[in-house]
């Protein structure tokens, strides 16, 4: 029996009064594992709200299968509950199955074939078996064991309280129910949130292994290069959203092509519609009824004015028909990406032989214990480590937010920037273009003009900045930060949030510049690319678990 597709036809969804998904259609065929990419509010969690059935287009139809997951679905769960009900309620389906295969075979075992019932029983048992084969029902609970030893949980004990559980744990387990159940269509948003290296490797090995349909939302570009065998780009194009074969290495230079292809018919359009115009123009006033003879025309006017006359406005007819076919179907304008655009991250400062901070014998008690760490003028530093091993404590005891143990210099006078990975506003009524203005004081504002940073859209800027989406909130609060640059600039997973293409941006600058700049990151992309240092923070197994110290 085929397994059945989950099709899309013309979606249109509004939300606040702003068409965010115009016209949108998806064909997801069984093995096919689609990558949702684009800017932020480009309607990619809309998308999938909308084909999970969570909320109703405006216009347009959705065609899904019966036994399909959502990730943002998956935790109908009270905080009194406990890990196990989740994975008995993820386990359910695959014990149902088993237990209806053995009454089925039984029923069979027992009706001669010549009944009339027993090619319907026959049918029911190979349907069920197909879909017990698909969801490796016979395999759901070691697979449910693997599954959460594999995202990090195994450790945690089934009794466990939802409440007790972290977001990122609760996030995980939700995850994981997903996997334990193996639906025939599985929607994701942002699943390798939450996962260290190890559990977003795991999550890519099981998504591959799945028989089934797989629709996911994610700016983690090594995620999409490992899984994916196609891209939707949301982001506008001349005919909409574009589906690429491939993975994420090969979307990046088919969009570079596909943008340059763009640009090129609209200027080239442009310019016949100008020329159009103009022969339009010209011509109708050689033609005008009520214009005077020049001297060189009056010699033989009469005996060509009615053959010459027919031929131009038989001209200006072609043009003026050629121009309104133009008009009525002409080629929209290639809307202005959002490209990084600061020129420097940080401010540069004498190299000396003193570091900009340096940390001996800090303590964060239960948070970090680290011996030694020195940060030059001019350091490139990359943070990286699991979830809980005090990355952000570190970046805060370097901006100086956390009292600590221990002994903490740093260079007298110096300008320290922290972007957190929560962007919280005290104002959130105010727009963003006057939060700019009356965070870096009018004339820093006017020097360096939000829109020039390349981070804010100008139809974005009069919005109240409660309204932004997380990844807008975060990139206001990044070019703050670059606007007036600091001479150590600390980024805490900055590429969380952001655009695949804003994160290649950023990552350039970042490589280049003067002043110092350290990053503490998950971003196995950015990971693989970098060229400066490197500190990674592990669990030291000597101590209690939650005070981690590091590892050069």
């Amino acid at each position: 029996m085929p397994r059945p597709a989950l099709l899309a036809h013309d979606i249109v969804r509004h939300l606040g009064g702003r068409r965010v998904l115009d016209g949108v259609s998806l064909t997801a065929a069984p093995g096919r594992r689609i990558g949702l990419i684009g800017e932020n509010g480009a309607g990619k969690s809309t998308l999938l709200r909308v084909l999970a059935g969570v909320d109703e287009p405006d216009a347009g139809t959705v065609t899904r299968p019966g036994d399909l997951g959502f990730l943002h679905q998956e935790m109908p769960f009270d905080a009194g509950s406990t890990v196990a009900d989740v994975l008995h309620e993820a386990l359910r389906e695959a014990r149902r199955d088993l237990a209806e295969l053995d009454r089925l075979g039984e029923l069979l075992a027992s009706t001669p074939e010549d009944e009339p019932g027993h090619r319907e029983l026959l049918d029911r048992y190979g349907s069920l078996l197909e879909q017990s084969q698909d969801r490796e029902s016979w395999d759901a609970d070691r697979r449910a064991t693997l599954v959460l030893d594999g995202l990090g949980l195994g450790a945690v004990g089934h009794d466990r309280a939802l409440g007790s559980l972290s977001g990122g744990q609760r996030g995980r387990l939700a995850l994981a129910a997903l996997l334990v159940r193996r639906p025939t269509a599985l929607l994701l948003d942002e699943p390798t949130n939450h996962l260290d290296d190890g559990a977003a490797t795991f999550l890519e090995e099981q998504v591959r292994a799945l028989p089934g349909i797989v629709v996911a939302a994610s700016h983690d570009r090594a995620f999409l290069d490992a899984v994916c065998t196609d891209l939707v780009d949301l982001d506008p194009a001349v005919d909409g959203p574009v589906r690429y074969g491939g993975d994420y290495s090969a979307y990046l230079s088919e969009k570079h092509a596909e943008r340059e292809r763009w640009e090129q018919r609209f200027s080239e359009e442009q310019q016949e519609m100008f020329e159009l115009r103009r022969s339009v123009g010209v011509t109708a006033h050689r033609v005008a009824p009520d214009r005077g003879r020049t001297d060189n025309e009056k010699m033989g006017y009469g005996h060509r004015a009615g053959r010459v006359q027919s031929q131009i406005s038989r001209r200006v007819r072609n043009a003026a028909r050629r121009l309104a076919e133009l008009e009525r179907s002409r080629v929209p304008e290639p809307p202005r990406p959002l490209r990084f655009a600061a020129r420097d991250l940080a401010t540069p400062t004498e190299e000396g032989p003193l570091p900009l901070v340096c940390l001996r014998e800090v303590r964060v008690p239960g948070r970090l214990a680290l011996d030694v760490l020195e940060v030059a003028a001019a350091d490139r530093l990359l943070v990286t480590g699991g979830n809980g091993v005090g990355k952000s404590t570190l970046l805060a005891v370097l901006a100086g937010r956390l009292t600590v143990e221990g002994r903490v210099r740093r260079r007298p006078g110096l300008t320290v920037g922290l972007l957190a990975q929560d962007s919280v506003f005290e104002r959130p009524e105010r727009t963003v273009r006057d939060t700019y203005e009356l965070s870096l004081g009018p004339a820093r504002a006017e020097a360096v003009p939000l829109g020039s940073l390349g981070l804010m859209h100008d139809a974005d800027l009069d919005k109240p900045v409660g309204e932004l989406s997380v990844g807008q909130r975060r990139r206001l609060a990044l070019a703050l930060l670059v606007a007036c640059p600091p001479q150590l600039l600390l980024l805490d997973e900055p590429t969380n949030h952001l655009s695949p293409r804003l994160c290649d941006e950023l990552e350039e600058a970042l490589g280049t510049g003067p002043g110092a700049i350290v990053v503490a990151s998950h971003d196995r992309w950015l990971r693989r690319r970098w060229h400066g240092r490197e500190l990674r923070l592990e669990a030291d197994h000597d101590r209690p678990l939650e005070a981690p110290r590091f590892r050069l």
